[in-house]
């Protein structure tokens, strides 16, 4: 892989753990959840529009995966709430790949390599050693919920964006998400809990978690996209760090292994 797209992809990795680890530690989850998905929506609507490109055959492709989307974003914030990052997060994106590619192979017939064999095999290994004994594993059935619901916009996405550019794509499937969830959190939480929200901290996050894909997308333009992948999971070991040098989350030896396990799994399938 080019150094240029190793460095797209890490950067990537880094952002996308960043920000979830904002959302889990705020105060209130809900409103820095609207904030910033609908900040995010409207720094980057100049950027999608400098970059439009949109076909109207893409709308089935934008309605469904506004639909999984706004589940994703739900279940997330239902997660973060009152279960612990360092394992919903590792176990969320490290399901996602697995449950698309088993999707497909049922779904599609499509031939499962070993080399995916053994990484499923190594997700499923990581999900146990992140479930453990204690408490905060329980965040495992509501964090394989959310990876259903990326896998449910990873498989819409994977069509719709032969209909849309990419930036506009992701503009328009967010869009009805925060015009729906905005309005719901000020109802629920008051117009000032989302005044709160206009910080820096809350700016960077929203930055983070749109930019994310955009270095993604970058890194795709120089290296092949199982690399990219793969690489990109790193975000699965880094996230239970940042939850226990931020969060101050008890994150043990089988905690991390098991984080580390699930991104091993995840490269395997990715490269096979």
């Amino acid at each position: 892989m080019p150094a240029d797209a190793l460095a797209f992809t890490l950067a990537a990795a880094v952002l996308h753990a960043s920000w979830n680890v904002f959302l889990r530690g705020s105060e209130d989850v809900e409103a820095s959840f609207a904030g910033v998905l609908g900040l995010s929506v409207l720094i980057f609507a100049p950027v999608a529009a400098a970059t439009w490109s949109v076909s109207w055959s893409v709308a089935p492709y934008l309605a469904a995966s506004a639909a999984f989307e706004g589940l994703y974003f739900g279940l997330l914030v239902a997660a973060y709430k009152r279960r612990e990052l360092s394992v919903v997060y590792p176990v969320a994106r490290g399901s996602a790949p697995l449950l698309v590619l088993l999707g497909t192979a049922v779904v599609l017939g499509r031939h499962v390599s070993t080399g995916a064999a053994v990484g499923v095999c190594l997700v499923g290994l990581g999900v146990l050693l992140l479930r453990g004994r204690d408490r905060g594993g329980e965040g495992v059935l509501v964090a394989l919920a959310i990876g259903c619901a990326i896998a449910g916009y990873t498989l819409v996405d994977k069509d719709g964006l032969h209909h849309a550019a990419a930036l506009p794509y992701l503009e328009l499937a967010l869009a009805p998400v925060a015009l729906v969830a905005v309005p719901v959190v000020a109802v629920r939480r008051g117009a000032e809990a989302l005044r709160a929200q206009l910080t820096p901290p809350t700016v960077a996050a929203a930055v983070s978690a749109f930019g994310a894909y955009a270095l993604v997308l970058a890194a795709l333009r120089l290296a092949p996209a199982p690399e990219v992948a793969a690489v990109r999971e790193t975000s699965i070991v880094l996230a239970p760090l940042l939850a226990a040098v931020f969060l101050r989350e008890r994150v043990g030896p089988k905690r991390f292994a098991g984080g580390a396990v699930v991104a091993g799994g995840v490269a395997l399938i990715a490269l096979s």
